[in-house]
């Protein structure tokens, strides 16, 4: 699966998008890891060193990161995105009820 990247007005958030939906409506928002356990992306993507926030849009993900380089840190979000976007289609959603 491609995973486009974009750059955002702040330069310590990055927008991916994967070219499918990721809510089917609304956004949510994880400020961090407590927030995050009710996602299982948004969960994995803390335990990713330098991640300090998280936003679903519908059809994207932003990750804010600290002072962490973003060359090592775009690998790590991609390969959780690419694995949850696989979860999904088995029939999991983003969010626990």
């Amino acid at each position: 699966m491609f995973i486009q990247t974009e750059a955002t007005p702040n330069p310590a958030t990055l927008k991916f998008i994967p070219g499918r939906m990721v809510l089917d409506s609304g956004t949510m928002e994880f400020a961090d890891r407590e927030a995050a356990a009710r996602s299982p992306l948004a969960e994995r993507l803390f335990g990713v060193p330098g991640v300090t926030s998280v936003f679903y849009g519908s059809d994207f993900v932003t990750v804010t990161k600290d002072d962490s380089d973003w060359q090592h840190l775009k690998p790590a979000r991609r390969r959780q995105c690419r694995q949850r976007r696989g979860r999904r289609r088995r029939g999991r959603v983003l969010q626990r009820r």
